[in-house]
């Protein structure tokens, strides 16, 4: 019987915990995650230390990341949010790693787990709907009308805006999770056609694995940038309602 190409994200228990019936079992993704958390924190930790005048590779590499993450924030919320500055770096970052160390044969991807992605974009959108209710109280709910909308289409505007919003966490964690999953089963299926292929045939399959590789590592980067970047203007949306252009630069 063939292997199924979903195979590679079924996840099993490692050392089994159930305290007071509560499922809190450590399995490969929670092994994982603790990875990419002590990996970022290691190397952010380890480039602040050594900070010089003239900058070495770490250096260098982290002044690039938070330059990076900050052009993101300054251009879709401006300068107001800034105050979410180590909240959208730990997004970013997570996300980044937990991508490009999936890609690690052996290893697993965290973010091809639903549940992963469906936390951080609840959570995300859920803190916006905190924040727009508590600066602007009820004229939040001004955000499901678009400027400009003339009053006799507020009937049609609002139910539509309001499905708009309600989709937006559903979006947010799908895109992710299915972008992590769809490559990593091409890999998957690529490997099985190179192995039961041969020295004959095989080799198509495996130069693909190649090329498929290196676009993996692009998604990782672009995924992570994507669920960034929304989150931004999310959370950009709850600050000015409908103004946060006003204050980008």
């Amino acid at each position: 019987m063939e292997e199924s190409p979903l195979h590679a994200f079924e996840l099993h228990d490692l050392i089994p915990l159930v305290p007071a019936g509560v499922d809190i079992s450590i399995n490969k993704a929670v092994i994982l995650m603790w990875v990419v958390v002590g990996l970022v924190a290691f190397l952010m930790i380890s480039a602040a230390a050594s900070r010089k005048l003239v900058p070495g590779k770490l250096q260098n590499m982290a002044e690039l990341i938070v330059e990076f993450i900050r052009g993101i924030i300054l251009d879709t919320m401006g300068e107001a949010g800034m105050k979410f500055f180590p909240l959208i770096a730990t997004l970013f970052l997570f996300i980044l790693f937990a991508n490009l160390l999936g890609l690690i044969p052996g290893s697993y991807t965290v973010t091809s787990q639903i549940i992963v992605t469906a936390v951080f974009a609840v959570g995300i959108y859920g803190l916006s709907l905190v924040l727009g209710f508590s600066l602007h109280g009820a004229k939040f709910l001004g955000i499901l009308v678009p400027p400009g909308t003339p009053g006799w289409l507020l009937p049609l505007m609002i139910p539509i805006e309001l499905i708009s919003q309600l989709a937006r966490p559903i979006s947010l964690a799908v895109r992710l999770f299915a972008n992590m999953t769809a490559g990593h089963v091409i890999l998957g299926v690529l490997f099985g056609l190179a192995i039961s292929g041969g020295l004959l045939i095989g080799w198509l399959p495996f130069a693909f694995t190649i090329a498929m590789n290196g676009l993996e590592v692009g998604i990782a980067f672009i995924q992570a940038y994507i669920f960034t970047v929304l989150s931004c203007v999310y959370l950009g949306d709850a600050v000015t309602l409908h103004g946060h252009s006003e204050h980008a630069h």
